[in-house]
């Protein structure tokens, strides 16, 4: 048996905050001269705002997920450069700290991958995917206060 159908305004406001959330980033970004990581952090937005209930949604598995797996992603890097295959091993060692840690965060996976690929600079990189991951929870935290259909994030912090 499938799970219900969200009821529309659910989805309505999981979409919408979950797209401003990304117009924010995009903005910072674009002030900074710096892109913020849209792809995993698109699939952490949808985390938050579409399965806010989820362990890998709170706020301590998104932002250290993020944050271990792009030191991970650096590690990776110095060690073999930017390679398709650094890069695939950079995910699996991610997954595998993360799990560790007890900070799954599944996008984060591509956090390292990204890293591993275009080799970016440790500063200002670190400094923005924080700045990054604590807007998207900041987001989550207000649209899960805002309206008489709220949904409770963070769960556990």
């Amino acid at each position: 048996m499938s799970a219900p159908r969200p009821h529309p305004l659910h989805v309505l406001r999981a979409s919408s905050f979950a797209i401003g959330a990304l117009l924010l980033l995009v903005g910072v970004g674009v002030l900074l001269g710096e892109p913020l990581l849209i792809p995993p952090l698109a699939a952490s937005a949808a985390l938050v705002h579409g399965a806010p209930g989820l362990p890998i949604s709170q706020p301590r598995n998104l932002v250290g997920g993020q944050l271990l797996a792009a030191l991970i992603g650096f590690a990776v890097l110095a060690v073999t450069g930017p390679s398709a295959w650094g890069a695939a091993v950079a995910a699996g060692l991610a997954l595998g700290a993360m799990l560790l840690t007890h900070l799954s965060h599944s996008p984060a996976a591509a956090t390292a991958v990204i890293v591993v690929l275009q080799g970016p600079r440790l500063l200002p990189f670190l400094p923005l995917l924080l700045l990054a991951t604590g807007l998207l929870v900041a987001i989550g935290v207000l649209a899960g206060r805002l309206g008489r259909t709220a949904v409770r994030y963070p769960l556990s912090w």
